[in-house]
């Protein structure tokens, strides 16, 4: 373990340099981190090897690590803020999710029967589709300090997307699984899966909240939510290793509920002094999470992606594109949301690995052709579109205009 933790650090720090590198570039940190996790994972170098992936004590962190990382969107949904745009904002984001399904099944079902290939495929691509990874865009937010309406569309968004993308993917697997007699997930999995990490993160954002609300010193404040945090994790832990028949709870989206509830029960200033003094954790949160999102990622895939990684990765940028635009454009919107929103919800990896993975062992047994082509399309898809998102949710704020905005409003 002592080595597994050396190699860990060591790894951070390298994508930490390679995030200062890209920077030199005007490219976001993030894409260093998540280039640093392909070479030093399991297909290139291997210092984060599958043992320290598979590791117990490093998934529990990454969890955890996770659940920090929620904080980012989670601080932002306090209610004051939101509720002038709240009706657009769950407008848009149906459009968006529900947009980018249907465009990929649809596109998905003519390139399979025409390919003599299980049509049904075509609804579990679109499920995996729908679904947005808030961290890559969140990091831009955080090293760029945007601020505009399209950051402040988009940080809502990330956690209402999240709550859309579970309900549609289980739902379809669900139904799959029943047509192929694999055991089909229960109704009420579906609804625990979704419900149950805002349960969590509720009730134990309302506990930490009664003691966070009062003015402390920077120590009891950091130190205390991070316990908080680490005890909101054990909880999921509890629940996703002993009473849900496999691990499938959102971490990220407890943190999320985690972070909104307590952000609901103090001063704005209180909560701009706790997200200060966490921000070096955070930070470091980051980078340990994109590693662990691009270490699987295996680069050949890139030259060995076939025709439908392609279309995977364009009907679903068009689906989340034009279905950003409709929902912005129904609910007069500004224009820059119009016109780049749609670039920042390009990010997909982690959500899209986690829904793969759960596919493909539902597929395996009665269909395992259908499960391979599952998981090298969105494997192959992964990687590709992961470098090419994180370019353009840049540029999507670029071009609104909204770099270096938060900075000028907090000097302002």
């Amino acid at each position: 373990m002592i080595v597994m933790l050396i190699k860990l650090i060591l790894s951070i720090i390298l994508a930490y340099f390679m995030g200062k590198l890209v920077s030199k570039i005007k490219l976001p940190a993030i894409l260093g981190w998540l280039l640093a996790g392909m070479i030093l994972g399991l297909h290139a170098i291997s210092i984060m090897s599958q043992n320290i992936l598979d590791a117990g004590w490093y998934q529990v962190l990454v969890h955890i690590l996770e659940c920090a990382v929620g904080l980012m969107i989670g601080t932002e949904l306090v209610w004051n803020k939101i509720k002038k745009s709240g009706k657009s904002i769950i407008i848009t984001t149906l459009t968006q999710s529900l947009g980018t399904f249907f465009v990929v099944s649809l596109v998905f079902g003519i390139v399979f029967y025409l390919s003599d290939i299980p049509v049904y495929l075509c609804f579990i691509f679109g499920g995996i589709a729908l679904a947005t990874a808030p961290a890559p865009a969140l990091s831009i937010v955080r090293e760029f300090k945007t601020d505009g309406p399209v950051t402040r569309t988009l940080i809502p968004m990330a956690a209402l997307d999240d709550i859309v993308g579970c309900i549609v993917f289980f739902t379809t697997i669900a139904i799959v699984a029943g047509k192929l007699s694999a055991g089909a997930l229960p109704a009420y999995m579906i609804v625990l899966i979704v419900v149950l990490p805002l349960v969590i993160g509720i009730v134990c954002g309302w506990i930490a909240g009664l003691f966070l609300r009062k003015d402390r010193n920077d120590r009891i404040t950091i130190c205390s939510l991070i316990i908080t945090i680490i005890l909101t994790s054990i909880v999921g832990f509890i629940f996703n290793d002993y009473i849900m028949p496999k691990p499938v709870l959102n971490f990220m989206l407890i943190g999320m509920a985690f972070s909104a509830t307590f952000s609901n029960m103090m001063s704005e200033e209180r909560l701009e002094n706790i997200m200060r003094v966490f921000n070096p954790v955070l930070g470091i949160a980051m980078i340990i999470v994109i590693l662990n999102l691009g270490a699987p990622l295996d680069y050949h895939l890139i030259l060995g992606a076939g025709l439908f990684t392609a279309v995977y990765i364009v009907a679903r940028a068009c689906g989340k594109y034009f279905g950003a635009y409709f929902g912005a454009a129904i609910t007069k919107s500004p224009d820059t949301v119009k016109k780049y929103l749609g670039f920042t919800l390009l990010p997909h990896s982690g959500v899209s690995l986690v829904f793969t993975g759960i596919a493909v062992s539902v597929l395996s047994g009665p269909d395992p052709d259908s499960a391979k082509i599952i998981q090298g399309t969105i494997a192959a898809a992964a990687v590709i579109n992961e470098i090419i998102a994180v370019v353009m949710a840049k540029k999507g704020f670029e071009w609104a205009n909204e770099f270096e905005q938060g900075e000028s409003e907090e000097a302002n």
